[in-house]
Formats: C-alpha cells, sequence, structure tokens
C-alpha cells in the first residue's frame, strides 16, 4: 500500500489485543470491536479507538483483522462488514482458528460484498509474539497479500504465502495438533521426572535449550509446569477444547488416524473438570501429576 493504512481489529481477546497494541505501537491507527467492555477499555488504554460494533469498525478501516473464538462471531463479523454502507475495508485478514468451511463461508459473504479475505492462522501464542517468533499461514488472492504482506511483517518476519484459501488454516490444524501432543509429552516428562526425585526446574533448564531434545513448547510449557503456575494463561484450557474439536472432526473428515494426538484428548477433558478452564493449557500437568500422586505445593493460579 502506498500510504499507512488505518486498522480495524474485530475481536480484543489475547490475540486479538495483543495485535492491536502491537500495531499502535508501530504508529499505526487502530479502531477496535469486541463483545467485552474489558477489552475494548484495554483498547482505549492502548491508544486506540474502540467501537460498539463490527459496523462501525468496518466504516472506518482500510483493512480489518479479524480474532474470533466461534464461528458464530465469525459469522456475525462478516455479515456487519460485508452489509456496511459505503465501508472502507476491502481486505479482510481472518486469523482465528475454526472450522475451515466457516471460514470458507464467511469469504464468500464478504466477496459478494467485493471484500477480498484472507485466511491468515497464527502459529504461537501473544507471549511469543514479543519474541518474534509467531508464523502467520497467509493464504488465499496473492494480490491481495502482497498488499498487506508489510502489515502482518509487523508481527513477524515469518510470514509464508501458502497458497489458495484455505490452505493456512490447514497448516494451522497441523501446528496445533503437533502441539497438542509436544504440551501433553511435556507434562509427562516432568511428572516423570519429579516422580524419580527431580526438581522440575532442573529438568526445563536442561532439557529447554537442547537442541535434540529441546522445544519452544517445552521451554515456554515447561517454564509454567516447574512453577505450577498456569495464569496469565498463553492459551486458555477452555479455547483449546475448541480448537482439539476442530482438528479431531478435520482428521475424522479426511479419514487419518491421530492416535497420539486423540490420546491427550481425556487429559485436556480432565483438566476443565479439575476447573482449570480459565488456566493455560500447561495445567495438563496438574491433570497427570494427580494421576501420578506426585506431592507438592498447592497450584497457583495467579
Amino acid at each position: 500500500m502506498t500510504k499507512q493504512p488505518s486498522i480495524g481489529v474485530v475481536g480484543l481477546g489475547i490475540m486479538g489485543g495483543a495485535m492491536a497494541e502491537t500495531l499502535l505501537a508501530h504508529g499505526y491507527a487502530v479502531a477496535g470491536y469486541d463483545v467485552a467492555e474489558a477489552a475494548r477499555k484495554r483498547l482505549r488504554r492502548a491508544g486506540g479507538t474502540a467501537h460498539v460494533s463490527s459496523t462501525a469498525v468496518a466504516a472506518r478501516s482500510d483493512v480489518i483483522i479479524t480474532s474470533l473464538a466461534t464461528s458464530a462471531a465469525l459469522r456475525d463479523a462478516a455479515e456487519k462488514i460485508a452489509a456496511t454502507n459505503r465501508p472502507r475495508c476491502r481486505i479482510v485478514i481472518e486469523t482465528s482458528t475454526l472450522p475451515l468451511a466457516d471460514k470458507e463461508a464467511a469469504m464468500r459473504r464478504l466477496k459478494r460484498a467485493r471484500i477480498a479475505t484472507l485466511d491468515c492462522p497464527i502459529s504461537g501464542t501473544a507471549v511469543r509474539m514479543k519474541e518474534g517468533v509467531w508464523t502467520i499461514f497467509a493464504s488465499g488472492d496473492e494480490r491481495a497479500f502482497r498488499q498487506v504482506e508489510p502489515l502482518l511483517e509487523v508481527f513477524t518476519a515469518r510470514v509464508p504465502y501458502c497458497g489458495v484459501y484455505g490452505n493456512g488454516t490447514k497448516l494451522k490444524y497441523a501446528a496445533n495438533h503437533l502441539v497438542a501432543i509436544l504440551n501433553v509429552a511435556t507434562a509427562e516428562s516432568i511428572t516423570f521426572g519429579r516422580k524419580m526425585g527431580l526438581q522440575p526446574r532442573q529438568l526445563l533448564e536442561l532439557f529447554g535449550p537442547s537442541p535434540i531434545i529441546g522445544t519452544g513448547v517445552y521451554r515456554l510449557r515447561g517454564a509454567m509446569m516447574a512453577a505450577r503456575k498456569y495464569r496469565p494463561p498463553t492459551m486458555k484450557v477452555e479455547v483449546w477444547q475448541k480448537d482439539m474439536q476442530v482438528i479431531g472432526d478435520m482428521a475424522k473428515a479426511v479419514d487419518c488416524p491421530t492416535p497420539l494426538f486423540t490420546a491427550c484428548v481425556p487429559l485436556f477433558n480432565a483438566a476443565m473438570a479439575q476447573g482449570l478452564a480459565q488456566s493455560d493449557t500447561a495445567s495438563v500437568c496438574e491433570v497427570l501429576g494427580m494421576i501420578a500422586g506426585v506431592d507438592g505445593p498447592r497450584v497457583r493460579h495467579r
């Protein structure tokens, strides 16, 4: 784009809020909407303009980023953006992790309003954006992507163009499939160490940086597991449940066996049952600890 566009952000939760604040820090004008008043207040405190509808955001933004937790929220946003009287917005960057069929339906609704939609889900948490390690799987119309590529590079240098609309979401499913397994594997590793009398911090310090067995998940979530501190969350268990369902449904749709992923599902379900819905997904370590009968200090939620 020849001039810096004004940006709208619809969905100001953990991810959307982080993107809005990062854009403001880089000098972009940001308008935003979220159903939660607290999220709108955070945007105002950061220097953005909060509105009470997606319609108002569409009327004031050149590009809109959507970051939404449910398909219903995406349908509502797409309908209101498309129906806006003379909207400024010509490109929507859809970053949510949702069923592909629902994202395609939103794309078709916006296309009828002559608004291009890019499917750009994000691999990484809000914390990891500050470290520059996000990957944004960009897919859709390549001309529209090239227009907003500099905007996406505000968040990370890792913005591969992945082809036709929907490829980004498929890659995100594959990435989150692996994260689910690595999260549980990390918890199992730390619980096993504790049962043998080792300190979780020692495991973290030795395994996390290892070029052979270390992973980003071990370093990020292992630190929370070692401290037994799961708030503030980088990804809430209750939100992760939605992602797990979406991935499982896709695996069934394409007839792909996922035995390791499937084995993880009951552990995240148990975390919900133990009252950890608002905690980070690292809290699955507490589930394994309880099963293993590991004694230790009470879980610190804050």
